[in-house]
């Protein structure tokens, strides 16, 4: 089968389509043929070297964290899926894996997967899987959003901002989209309340916010002074200045910088399914390209400015 993989550390030009062995599913575990996978932000920090403590110095690594597929095979003491469901998943965030998502084909334990949203193709799939169970999770197991509070998204654009801004809209709060102007009829279309221009606006000149969902990792402590007396902020990035900042908030007791573990298993896979079957969330979809050009697809996410997800489609 073919698979992108990480040869060396570095620029996207590290990443190789080779041909390696299809792997074969042990007890508890499902093998999934590949039809969709996405770019994550956890995706290129790996390629890049910046998880090396997980990912180890032994090459080749696997790439892509999450799928849209198939099931092709399940191992023993595997009960609910049979060849031929259609099913979404990701790899687990913190093993080395030699073969992600971006293959044609990957196993998993089961507790990964999910029967994937009726009415959707693959690759809306795939654009939903990570950014959509991150959203969710920040939401509501991290800041408890609650309805009719106001909730500012930073970087609503990108794949965990526009999943957001639609999560947070359906849970009833008042939603402040925070991205580039040409984004604010896409957010508007989603359920933002209110688009601002990150280029003109600044930190002092808004809120007060219940919650702050940050995407982007900068000036987290200047944000977070704009939270309520009872405001949560949580932020997804998880850079050297983000970390920082989110350990010298800690002495702001429930007004600190939340980070957390977006690592999904079949419960939250299946409710983030729900949101879709219902119409809450729908997927927004920047570019897609084939196997062969992931490279590009992890190019294009760097050079960011986007809106929604770069996907990869490894079966037509």
């Amino acid at each position: 089968m073919k698979a992108v993989q990480v040869m060396s550390y570095g620029a996207a030009d590290v990443l190789r389509v080779n041909e390696v062995a299809r792997p074969a599913p042990g007890p508890g575990e499902v093998l999934v043929s590949v039809e969709a996978s996405s770019v994550n932000g956890h995706d290129v920090i790996v390629r890049a070297g910046g998880l090396k403590m997980v990912s180890g110095r032994r090459f080749p690594i696997g790439v892509g964290l999450d799928f849209a597929g198939v099931v092709a095979a399940t191992g023993a003491d595997v009960e609910g899926y049979r060849a031929g469901d259609r099913v979404w998943g990701t790899v687990h965030p913190r093993q080395r894996h030699t073969t992600g998502g971006a293959a044609e084909y990957v196993v998993v334990p089961a507790d990964r997967i999910a029967p994937a949203p009726a009415g959707i193709s693959p690759v809306e799939a795939a654009s939903l899987v990570v950014a959509g169970t991150t959203a969710l999770t920040a939401l509501r197991d991290s800041t408890h959003l609650a309805a009719a509070e106001r909730i500012l998204v930073r970087g609503a654009a990108g794949g965990v901002g526009t999943a957001a801004v639609q999560l947070a809209h359906a849970m009833g709060a008042h939603v402040t989209a925070l991205a580039r102007d040409r984004h604010a009829p896409l957010l508007t279309g989603l359920g933002a309340d209110e688009v601002l221009d990150y280029g003109s606006t600044t930190s002092d000149a808004i809120g007060p916010f219940d919650v702050i969902l940050d995407t982007v990792g900068s000036e987290l402590n200047c944000y977070r002074s704009r939270l309520t007396k009872s405001g949560r902020m949580a932020t997804v990035a998880l850079s050297a200045p983000a970390l920082a900042a989110i350990a010298a908030s800690s002495v702001h007791g429930s007004r600190r910088i939340r980070t957390f573990s977006a690592n999904p298993d079949t419960p939250v896979l299946r409710d983030l399914a729900d949101h879709v079957t219902s119409g809450a969330l729908r997927p927004v979809v920047d570019g897609v390209y084939p196997l062969t050009d992931t490279a590009a697809a992890h190019q294009a996410f760097e050079r960011g400015g986007t809106a929604g997800k770069h996907v990869i489609q490894v079966a037509a």
